[in-house]
C-alpha cells in the first residue's frame, strides 16, 4: 500500500494537526485558496506541478500565451485527438482509480474499511430504497488527473441537489478517520438513462477543492447525451460516485485489470459495460 505523506500523517494522526484541521476542511479556507489559485502570480507553479506528477503537456490544449493561473491549467481541457469517443452507452465520467462496491439490503456499502449509510451519503429516503441492491462506482482523482468529467450515459437528468459540508482530503488516512463521503459537500444529479435505468452521478468536493463547477444548474430537468461535458473541479484531489440500481454488470475487462493499490485505473470516455 502506497506510504501517505508526512503532512498527512500530521493532519490527520497528531492532536497539533487535528486542531489545524479543523481550520482547513472549511469552505472558507477553500474559497481563499481558489482565489489565490486563480491568480496571475499561481501560474508560476505550473512547471513544477507538471514535472512533479509527470503530466504529458502535449495532450491538452494549451491557450495562446500560455495558462493565465494554476486554476486556469488545473482545468485545462483534452486535445481532441486525445478524446476517447464512447464504445458503448455508459462510459466512465472522468480519469481516475475506481473501485466498485455492490449496496447491501440495508443500504450500506463499505469504502476503504469503513462503512457508509447510503441515506447519509444522499440524504434522501426514497432515493436510498431506490439504489439498495445496486452498485456503487468510486471514481478517485488525484491531482494529477484530468479534472474534468462527463455524464456517463444519455437520459434525462430529473434531480440535482447540493449538500454543504467540510472538506477533507481523500486519502485514505482521512477515510479512516472521519466518514468522508458523507462529511464532504458535494453535488448529485439523478439521471434515468432509457437503457440502463436510474443512475446517480455525485461530485464530492474535498481539501483545496471547494469549487464544484457543473454546467447546468441545480433544479432543472435537462436531457443529457453520453459523454457529455458534464463540469470540472477546481485545485486538489475529489471524487466522482455513479450509483447505480440492481442488476448493473462492470465490463470484465475493467474488473479484471490490474489494480494500483487495490484501485483500477480509467480513463475519461472509457467503456464501462
Amino acid at each position: 500500500m502506497k506510504k501517505e505523506s508526512l503532512s498527512i500523517l500530521f493532519l490527520y494522526r497528531t492532536v497539533p494537526g487535528r486542531m489545524l484541521l479543523k481550520l482547513l476542511v472549511r469552505p472558507g479556507v477553500s474559497e481563499a485558496s481558489a482565489l489565490l489559485m486563480s491568480s496571475k502570480l499561481s501560474a508560476r507553479f505550473v512547471p513544477w506541478f507538471v514535472r512533479k506528477n509527470h503530466i504529458d503537456p502535449e495532450r491538452f490544449v494549451i491557450p495562446e500565451g500560455g495558462y493565465r493561473s494554476f486554476n486556469d491549467f488545473f482545468t485545462r481541457k483534452l486535445k481532441p485527438e486525445y478524446t476517447l469517443c464512447p464504445q458503448s452507452g455508459l462510459v466512465s465520467p472522468c480519469d481516475g482509480l475506481l473501485t466498485f462496491f455492490d449496496i447491501d439490503e440495508n443500504s450500506v456499502f463499505e469504502i476503504k474499511n469503513s462503512k457508509y449509510s447510503l441515506h447519509g451519503l444522499l440524504r434522501d429516503s426514497k432515493l436510498s430504497k431506490r439504489f439498495a441492491g445496486g452498485t456503487a462506482l468510486i471514481f478517485r482523482l488525484t491531482p494529477s488527473h484530468y479534472h474534468r468529467y462527463s455524464f456517463p450515459a444519455a437520459g434525462r437528468s430529473y434531480v440535482s441537489r447540493r449538500i454543504q459540508g467540510e472538506l477533507h482530503c481523500v486519502r485514505p488516512v482521512a477515510l479512516e478517520t472521519f466518514k468522508v463521503f458523507t462529511q464532504n459537500t458535494r453535488e448529485y444529479t439523478l439521471i434515468k438513462s432509457p437503457e440502463f435505468g436510474s443512475i446517480i452521478q455525485m461530485e464530492i468536493g474535498a481539501m483545496l477543492v471547494g469549487k464544484i463547477s457543473n454546467h447546468h444548474k441545480s433544479g432543472h430537468a435537462f436531457n443529457v447525451e453520453c459523454g457529455e461535458e458534464k463540469g470540472y473541479f477546481e485545485y486538489g484531489g475529489s471524487t466522482i460516485i455513479l450509483l447505480f440500481e440492481k442488476g448493473f454488470k462492470l465490463c470484465e475487462e475493467i474488473e479484471n485489470r490490474d489494480r494500483v493499490d487495490g484501485e483500477i485505473p480509467v480513463r475519461i470516455g472509457e467503456s464501462l459495460i
